[in-house]
């Protein structure tokens, strides 16, 4: 049975995390920084929310995890065979997701 694209991704992380140019602008931008631990935690203990199997970058996907104080943090990443490239990281906005940041509005 093919692993999930949940277990690649972590299976991937363990191996090496390359942070892509748009994923570090977006996660240093001013009133949203979001650490690198944070994006760890995400992948470590977040959940998956949209699988992209067709994805012109290769197979990615979206988790939402908790951030410092509780904060939803997204992340968009892709599992490949020597690492996990995260695409961007984002802080939800409440008037384009669900109260629970789990489906698009």
């Amino acid at each position: 049975m093919a692993a999930s694209v949940l277990d690649q991704v972590r299976a991937a992380a363990a191996k090496k995390i390359l942070f892509l140019p748009h994923a570090v602008r977006q996660m240093s931008r001013p009133g949203r920084m979001i650490s690198p631990a944070e994006i760890d935690a995400a992948i470590t203990a977040g959940e998956l929310v949209e699988d992209y199997p067709e994805d012109v970058r290769g197979h990615s996907c979206l988790l939402l995890g908790s951030g410092h104080s509780g904060r939803p943090i997204h992340v968009v990443c892709a599992p490949k065979s020597d690492y996990l490239a995260i695409i961007t990281a984002d802080i939800p906005h409440p008037d384009q997701w669900s109260a629970d940041f789990r489906k698009r509005k």
